[in-house]
């Protein structure tokens, strides 16, 4: 076309970009579904902001691909033991929000948790492409949290998450602040948080027979027993919080 003809030579999308939308928001919610045994249409719809229509024509989607997605009627979705992903490309803003993650680790205290973030970051940022790692280099000299004071040092937030997945009984060597005692004692690890840069289990303690908190950096020892607990389903963090203000 000559020029002022009116034509113009843009390219148009290989899809329209609302399709090219969807796509993306099928692939992320496979990753969903992938990431724990049981999905609600609830967890996803809210998750991307759709409705639970929505929801439903993308699984039927994915099942018509031949993605195994099974579902339990007042449950939610799974997918189907034996299914995996291909290896999965990480975006540059996702390679971004790890570094950032990272700063925020290193400077949370606890030395189990540092060593395995610090493992599963290098396996992330070996997959990146040349130019991601080239950005992702830039950025870690360039993002810093703001830290008011030093975090005390821990070391057992690794062992007690793994308690807490397993509901496995921990031996504790304990030293007491208030009470200026070193005690020994079994606990079943139910939460744990982050507070006035310590990290802090909460966990039923078998000595006093009770719920108990336990700043983790005052935790001398510490071993995993072959003791199992039950696993308290219906403990919730924020109703604890709830039911503890003021104390």
């Amino acid at each position: 076309m000559k020029p002022g003809s009116g034509a113009t030579n843009v390219l148009k999308p290989l899809y329209p970009i609302t399709e090219m939308n969807r796509l993306t928001r099928i692939t992320a919610i496979l990753i969903q579904l992938q990431s724990k045994q049981v999905v609600t249409a609830g967890e996803i719809a809210r998750r991307f902001e759709i409705s639970l229509r929505t929801v439903y024509r993308d699984i039927k989607t994915l099942q018509d691909a031949g993605v195994p997605i099974g579902s339990e009627n007042g449950v939610g979705y799974f997918i189907v033991d034996g299914y995996s992903l291909p290896p999965l490309m990480i975006t540059e803003g996702e390679a971004n929000a790890l570094i950032v993650s990272e700063k925020f680790i290193l400077n949370q205290g606890d030395t189990s948790l540092i060593d395995d973030f610090t493992s599963v970051l290098l396996k992330i940022k070996s997959i990146l492409k040349t130019y991601h790692k080239d950005g992702v280099s830039k950025l870690e000299n360039r993002v810093a949290p703001f830290i008011k004071k030093d975090t005390t040092r821990s070391h057992w937030l690794s062992a007690i998450q793994k308690s807490i997945t397993n509901t496995q009984v921990l031996q504790i060597k304990y030293h007491s602040i208030s009470k200026d005692e070193t005690t020994v004692r079994k606990v079943e690890p139910l939460a744990v948080y982050f507070t006035e840069n310590t990290w802090v289990v909460i966990a039923f303690c078998q000595l006093r027979n009770a719920l108990r908190e336990f700043r983790v950096d005052r935790i001398a020892a510490l071993v995993a027993t072959p003791q199992t607990f039950d696993d308290q389903q219906g403990f919730s963090l924020k109703e604890y919080f709830n039911n503890n203000a003021g104390m």
